[in-house]
């Protein structure tokens, strides 16, 4: 299909973006890479009447030392991200998820806080994230910044708790060097986006753990990381993966079909994230 008639506007700079954005509020979207926002417009499930592109904005693209964490600029390419030596010393489950983004066509072009703001309940990730204990830095027009932290972000189906007004500047992740973690992905092509994913890692000894399309938004397993603390065994904790959670039947998977995945692939993160 062909989008909806709409205006361009090619922003020189953050501000530029932001100041867009308060002109004309949700009428407007943003533009980074485009695998998102751009096949939602092909098929008129968006229809913004003005499209401002971001991408060519190289200051919010890099991965910094912050100290206590990594600072991601939110118009970080995938592909960056994945072959970082800063990631894969501090964060390692996050550059294996970024493997796992589409193909490598998508994975040059895509940006990690253009994922985030899309908020796809099946998308890779933000189970990374909400495991990692990360958080999205969202400055608005006004001058305005505030952090959110990944369990506060996805407020519903591909919806965020962004205000119209507002994008992510920077994806921040606290450094878990050395621990254990793991991410598992079932899928039907490579590229596809995830019929469950898992995501897995270890803190202090305790676990975070994170699933995709099993809930009409990315979740932590609560009633895993409590089975856990309470002393359940990594195969014990898997089989309550399900427990809270509302998954969806589709043309991929039934609700019964996603819940046995998630107890599958949960207990295959957990044991690969070190918990027995």
């Amino acid at each position: 299909m062909i989008p909806v008639a709409f205006d361009y506007v090619r922003a020189a700079s953050a501000d530029e973006a932001l100041a867009a954005l308060a002109e004309h509020g949700d009428e407007a979207k943003l533009l980074a890479g485009g695998h998102s926002l751009l096949p939602m417009m092909k098929l008129r499930l968006a229809y913004p009447s003005v499209v401002v592109d971001i991408g060519r904005l190289g200051d919010l693209s890099y991965v910094n030392d912050g100290g206590d964490h990594l600072a991601i600029g939110a118009l970080t390419r995938h592909r960056d991200i994945e072959i970082d030596p800063l990631v894969a010393e501090h964060a390692p489950l996050l550059a294996e998820a970024t493997a796992h983004v589409g193909d490598p066509q998508v994975r040059h072009r895509g940006t990690i806080g253009g994922s985030l703001a899309h908020a796809d309940a099946a998308a890779d990730h933000p189970s990374a994230l909400l495991a990692l204990g990360g958080t999205v830095v969202a400055r608005s027009a006004s001058g305005g910044e505030r952090e959110i932290a990944a369990e506060d972000l996805f407020a519903g189906f591909l919806e965020s708790s962004l205000d119209p007004t507002e994008m992510i500047t920077e994806v921040r992740i606290p450094k878990h060097t050395g621990g254990g973690w793991n991410f598992q992905k079932f899928n039907r092509r490579a590229q596809d986006w995830a019929i469950v994913g898992v995501s897995a890692q270890q803190v202090n000894g305790s676990a975070r753990v994170a699933l995709v399309n099993m809930h009409p938004t990315p979740v932590r397993a609560a009633a895993v990381e409590a089975a856990l603390a309470g002393g359940a065994s990594a195969s014990e904790a898997a089989e309550v993966a399900a427990e809270g959670m509302e998954p969806s039947s589709d043309l991929n998977a039934s609700v019964d079909y996603r819940q046995h995945l998630a107890r599958v692939l949960t207990r295959r993160a957990l044991e690969g994230a070190g918990f027995s």
